[in-house]
């Protein structure tokens, strides 16, 4: 499960078993979780986050979707 970006109490990943599944990225922060699309950036699934947060990750997503992408390709080769 690499992590992809750590950003203040946010860690972004991917999980290995993802591989079948459109490009997204997990998000983390304690005992909250989260799951964005990333072509467009979307709000998927998630629980422990308030909408304030899911904006703020969305915003973050967004602005390193392109590093998102990138890491994504290069883990599972495609």
């Amino acid at each position: 499960m690499p992590t992809v970006l750590r950003s203040g109490p946010f860690r972004f990943f991917f999980y290995s078993a993802d591989r079948d599944e459109p490009p997204h990225v997990h998000v983390q922060r304690d005992r909250a979780k989260a799951n964005f699309w990333l072509q467009p950036v979307v709000f998927e699934s998630g629980a422990g986050f308030n909408a304030k947060d899911l904006l703020e990750l969305q915003q973050l997503i967004t602005e390193h979707e392109t590093v998102f992408l990138e890491a994504w390709h290069d883990y599972f080769g495609s």
